[in-house]
């Protein structure tokens, strides 16, 4: 079986490593090169939190669990860091952290109230504001260093026989015997399966071959789709796991760095004119960050990134084949990065074995089938989480 994954980003090179490993003949193509899409601007965190929807909170927890298995297999330094996660609130938001859990320990989730000087322990050489008033440990949770991430992954799927070619795909023809993948710089690549998995690229692309996959297409100031990441270069920070504030959330980074995101501040966000690193957003972020640390006195030096989130219509992951009879089969997520071992394992079994999984039977792209635009119900929550 030959299989052209379009997209190489964590969800397509993930689908790509598993296809090889199951014996597929794999053809990876991307513009402009692996990981230079949303793969590139995310605050990877690792999660399975605020999933309300119940088929997407088991969809999450498996992703957790693949991301364990994973990382004892895949080659090169350890990417995948199983830290745990602490939250913390302030008057306004402490009903809406006991809430969350309660609700995951009543799913057999991992999640506890935790005391000030434990969370001290938990995360490090941090200093918790004065005001918060409730703090939650979630020990199951976790980061990825995206780049290592997507690096390993390539690796191994070269390793099992993927060949990465770059070129930018124009023009997808699903035909009953197979597809044909029409590229920009001239001709066309066949194969028996085509996997979409070009992020926020996935609706036009989608859309030329038949397929029906609405997302949020906007990129104007203050999108869902924009975000924004701070990478802290000075000071270093022992950060040892995920932090959640109410005006900022913090991850470890390689080389003792701390990657930043104030999820408010996304609303004064332009891509065309990015934050410059004199500006009021960028001062912002470093005072919430300064109070932070154990010498408040000192000078962050953070760069910033602004990045464009892959976000499907109703905010669910889109995974499967375009009808009964496609052979393109869609792969797109607001939460890649805990999402992406599992999506590839088991978009790769559909594939090759021709049997339904289970957990991606909620998710098909059928679902948008025949319904227009306007009557999507758009899930407000997908962007308030910061997964991606």
């Amino acid at each position: 079986m030959r299989v052209i994954v379009i997209g190489a980003g964590v969800l397509g090179v993930s689908a790509a490593r598993c296809l090889s490993a199951a014996g597929a003949q794999v053809l990876l193509l991307d513009h402009p090169g692996p990981g230079t899409g949303t793969s590139a601007t995310t605050f990877a965190w690792v999660n399975a939190n605020r999933k309300h929807d119940p088929a997407y909170h088991r969809l999450n927890v498996a992703g957790m669990e693949e991301h364990a298995g994973l990382a004892e297999r895949l080659p090169g330094p350890r990417s995948y860091v199983p830290s745990g996660a602490l939250h913390w609130a302030d008057g306004a938001s402490e009903e809406r952290l006991l809430a969350d859990v309660e609700r995951l320990r009543s799913l057999g989730h991992p999640a506890r109230p935790v005391t000030r000087e434990e969370a001290g322990r938990i995360a490090g050489d941090l200093r918790i504001p004065e005001s918060v008033t409730a703090l939650a440990h979630f020990p199951a949770e976790g980061y990825v260093l995206p780049d290592l991430f997507l690096a390993n992954l390539l690796a191994d799927a070269e390793r099992h026989g993927t060949e990465y070619a770059p070129g930018e795909v124009v023009g997808i023809d699903d035909r009953p015997g197979g597809v044909s993948v029409t590229l920009a710089a001239g001709g066309a690549v066949r194969g028996d399966v085509a996997v979409l998995a070009a992020g926020r690229w996935t609706e036009r692309l989608a859309a030329r071959a038949g397929i029906e996959v609405p997302m949020v297409t906007d990129t104007a100031r203050g999108a869902q789709t924009v975000g924004l990441l701070g990478y802290v270069r000075s000071p270093a920070l022992g950060l040892r796991c995920v932090v959640h504030g109410p005006g900022l959330n913090l991850r470890p980074a390689a080389g003792g760095h701390t990657v930043v995101q104030a999820l408010d501040l996304n609303a004064g966000v332009d891509p065309a004119a990015p934050p410059s690193p004199e500006g009021d957003i960028a001062a912002t972020l470093a005072r919430r960050f300064r109070a932070l640390l154990p010498d408040p006195g000192a000078r962050p030096r953070i760069d910033l990134r602004v990045g464009l989130r892959s976000l499907p219509a109703d905010g669910h992951t889109v995974a499967g084949p375009a009808s009964a009879r496609s052979r393109v089969h869609c792969l797109v997520s607001h939460s890649g990065i805990t999402l992406a071992p599992v999506l590839g394992r088991l978009a790769a079994a559909e594939i090759t074995t021709g049997q339904d999984q289970e957990l991606l039977r909620p998710f098909r792209p059928t679902r948008f089938a025949g319904v227009p635009r306007r009557d999507v119900e758009v899930d407000q929550r997908a962007t308030a989480r910061g997964d991606q």
